[in-house]
């Protein structure tokens, strides 16, 4: 394309000062640690350094290990799971062109590529100083702590609805309860090796976990006749820790705690071999830690056969028979632990089935889709993703910013801002699948997508919390807390991933209204779907807040119930990013909370959610938010009024239950809200755990470092007439305060009588001169 330059290319080149300055820059704050003359020193090489897959940010940001070449180069890319052969094509035509045009005769950098590899002399975004996210190169791979083992397998599910509603199950009251024997009466035929768990706490990371051969944890068969199931967990999002057998075919099943803690057990999933289709299996999950769960209201697990996601395109689908969920008989002193037993038949014999909480969706899928959007001439266009920050094991946590071009400065700046993200709680799947479902309508060609991208801007976050989501946590970062508990954190090295959000919806902030902030989740003992929010005091908006919730759930009445939606700002969620986000001005801020079960609402009473259902609810807040924006107020008045009604029952409702009469005409609107409403009792929610114990330290270190920049920034009074001064000062504007709400409230009460308007103008111009003096 370019003779004269690829002439220049072969010959020796000059070294380059901005490589120069940046490999200084980089090696200065601890990213790399390369010897000078492992690193490239001309702009014709820097295609070769930055995007070689053999050199990738090693351990986290605590460590900052240096860039070490990795062996397990192969396992590092993605390619084979996520595009085609054609792309790869287009990639490597891209990858060649980027070097040759990295010559230094040609000055500017902002070259572009279109998808058919030629160049476009147009200006690129500036780039992330740690990474970015490129279609022109391979993705990382998921890096695990160091202690974890992981199998050198790709794991892929299809995606397929069920044909059929899913029902709930119905308890026939004969369901065995299966007593716990474990390894003392029964054989260990699958145990991990100890986890780290409560006083320890992570240390580094690598794209592969542990170094070494993987250990083969599944028993050896003895032959054809053997019937011993072969179970498996080391894989993403995987986190089963032992199996015993206890008979033929019944299994008892430990889960894994969230790393560095010692609880939190709820999410499963799991993989066996070696099925038998003409047996009856029972398996028994014996260290479960909620009292109260969803199974014990029709909730069956889900199971996912290999052979019939290749033969019939079936994918994941609810099974299992005398599902029971009880507390386990044997107690170790410390705390009780619940069980959840069911019995199966698999399809087929020696099949792969999989087993899990809810429809997985893992760091690599994430990374999959938003590689397709990458590589989409079209959604690329108004879809930029960028790099939040890198997680505390250097995973990247993606930001996704989505709004079609504006043809003026002025109208760019008068887009209002959504901010969505999900899966701060690595084991609340659903939140990610509502995420795809929101992501799939807004980057669609649809009308109303292109609408709300003419008039937001989408801020989103898919994956909060990649750590956990790789490990299988259910609820914990690899710090071992609960990251919806510490938005108010100032450990930015700690908790980097809620930092860095919080501080862009901070600068959010700054530039234009959020008319809105959620966060998905999931929950595992309420069905239906719904929002948490907040009350707000100011009369003004009143009853604002809970407009969304209400016209969301008209738009899906089968799904979303308002009356599990809950506005009561409690104690213990201060940390939580919704409380958060509402003190910091965003009126409509909300927790959505997506059931693992199914709904008890409309069409769809008794009956699982899909994945297609929960993608639709993707599409309803897309549908809402226009409602919500509508210049015609109609509907957001009908629902004022409807929310008005609703409240005054409640109100009536309460004060019943109290035993009290009272007249609630005129004054029932000036009874507080969190007065009337109930605790979110039903929450998931955990009470924050504090920090890690070897945290503690650094905590208070900023925090008197903060002080002390406080205490600085504040100038002091030098002398005392200053101090007098001010005194006087102050008096006189407390003074003058009283004075015009004297006055104001004079005026409220006798609005018959009128003032004296030379008498009011005296007595404020009397105390502005003394003021001034």
């Amino acid at each position: 394309m370019f003779p004269a330059l690829e002439t220049e290319v072969k010959q020796e080149t000059l070294p380059d000062p901005y490589e120069d300055f940046m490999y200084h820059h980089l090696q200065y704050y601890g990213y790399f640690k390369g010897h000078r003359g492992s690193l490239p020193t001309s702009a014709t090489h820097q295609h070769v350094w930055k995007n070689n897959p053999r050199y990738l940010l090693s351990g986290s940001f605590g460590e900052r290990q240096g860039m070490i070449p990795d062996p397990l180069q192969k396992e590092k890319l993605l390619w084979p799971t996520c595009i085609s052969s054609p792309v790869h094509r287009q990639i490597e035509a891209v990858s060649r062109d980027s070097l040759m045009l990295s010559s230094p005769l040609l000055k500017s950098r902002q070259l572009l590529h279109d998808e058919f590899g030629e160049v476009n002399p147009c200006l690129r975004e500036p780039r992330d100083l740690f990474t970015f996210f490129s279609s022109s190169g391979p993705l990382q791979a998921p890096r695990w702590p160091i202690e974890c083992e992981v199998i050198k397998e790709n794991l892929h599910h299809i995606e397929w609805v069920p044909p059929q509603p899913e029902y709930f199950y119905q308890p026939t009251g004969n369901e065995k309860l299966p007593e716990i024997v474990g390894e003392e009466k029964g054989t260990v035929v699958f145990q991990l090796d100890s986890v780290p768990t409560e006083g320890s706490y992570f240390t580094s990371s690598r794209v592969g976990g542990k170094r070494g051969i993987i250990k083969e944890l599944a028993v050896t068969l003895q032959g054809p006749e053997d019937k011993t199931l072969l179970f498996e967990s080391r894989f993403e999002s995987g986190n089963l820790q032992k199996a015993v057998r206890v008979d033929t075919y019944e299994y008892e099943l430990t889960l894994r705690t969230d790393l560095y803690t010692n609880k939190h057990t709820q999410w499963f999933y799991f993989r066996v071999q070696n099925t038998r289709k003409d047996a009856t299996y029972r398996f028994t999950i014996v260290n479960l830690l909620k009292p109260k769960s969803l199974y014990t209201i029709g909730m069956k697990p889900l199971m996912y056969s290999q052979l019939d996601a290749k033969t019939h395109n079936i994918g994941w689908r609810r099974e299992g028979n005398e599902i029971r969920y009880y507390k386990n008989n044997r107690d170790d002193g410390q705390q009780a632990f619940y069980c959840l037993t069911w019995t199966i038949q698999f399809p087929h014999d020696q099949d792969t089935c999989f087993f899990a909480h809810f429809y997985p969706y893992t760091y690599t899928d994430l990374q999959c889709y938003l590689l397709s959007v990458a590589n989409n001439p079209v959604q690329s266009q108004f879809c930029k993703l960028r790099t939040l920050c890198r997680s505390l094991a250097g995973n990247t946590v993606y930001l996704l910013t989505i709004t079609n071009p504006s043809r003026t400065p002025q109208e760019a700046a008068a887009k209002k801002a959504v901010v969505l993200s999900a899966r701060v709680h690595p084991g609340e799947s659903n939140g990610s699948w509502v995420m795809k479902g929101f992501l799939d309508f807004i980057l669609s060609n649809s009308p109303d997508a292109q609408l709300l991208r003419d008039i937001f801007v989408f801020k989103v976050v898919p994956m909060l919390n990649p750590d956990g989501v790789i490990v299988g946590n259910y609820r914990c970062s690899l710090a071992g807390r609960d990251l919806n508990r510490h938005y108010k954190t100032i450990l930015k090295e700690s908790f980097p991933c809620i930092w860095y959000t919080r501080n862009m919806i901070k600068r959010l902030l700054e530039e234009r209204e959020v008319l809105l902030y959620c966060d998905f989740h999931g929950h595992s003992r309420k069905n239906n779907i719904f929002l948490y929010g907040c009350n707000n005091n100011d009369r003004k908006y009143w009853l604002h807040e809970r407009v969304f919730p209400l016209m969301l759930s008209k738009n899906a009445p089968d799904k979303f119930s308002f009356h599990s939606c809950n506005f009561k700002v409690q104690k213990c969620k201060e940390g939580t990013g919704r409380v958060v986000m509402w003190r910091m001005g965003i009126l409509n801020s909300y927790t959505m909370e997506s059931t693992f079960g199914g709904s008890t609402l409309g069409n769809k009473r008794d009956t699982h959610f899909t994945t297609e259902d929960l993608k639709s609810l993707g599409y309803h807040v897309c549908d809402t938010l226009l409602d919500f924006c509508d210049p015609d107020r109609t509907k957001f008045m009908q629902c004022l009024t409807e929310l008005k009604e609703l409240l005054q029952q409640e109100i009536h409702k309460k004060f019943n239950e109290l035993g009290q009469d009272m007249d609630l005409e005129g004054s029932w609107s000036d009874i507080c809200l969190s007065d009337i409403e109930s605790s979110t009792s039903g929450s998931d929610s955990s009470l924050s755990d504090g920090l890690p114990v070897h945290l503690l330290n650094v905590a208070d270190e900023l925090n008197q470092k903060k002080k002390m920049y406080k205490k600085k920034k504040k100038k002091p009074l030098q002398t005392r007439k200053q101090r007098n001064e001010q005194y006087q000062k102050n008096n006189l504007m407390q003074e003058l305060k009283l004075t015009e709400d004297a006055l104001s409230q004079l005026h409220g009460r006798d609005k018959g009588t009128s003032l004296d308007p030379s008498k009011m103008t005296s007595i404020l111009t009397k105390n502005k001169e003394r003021m001034q003096v």
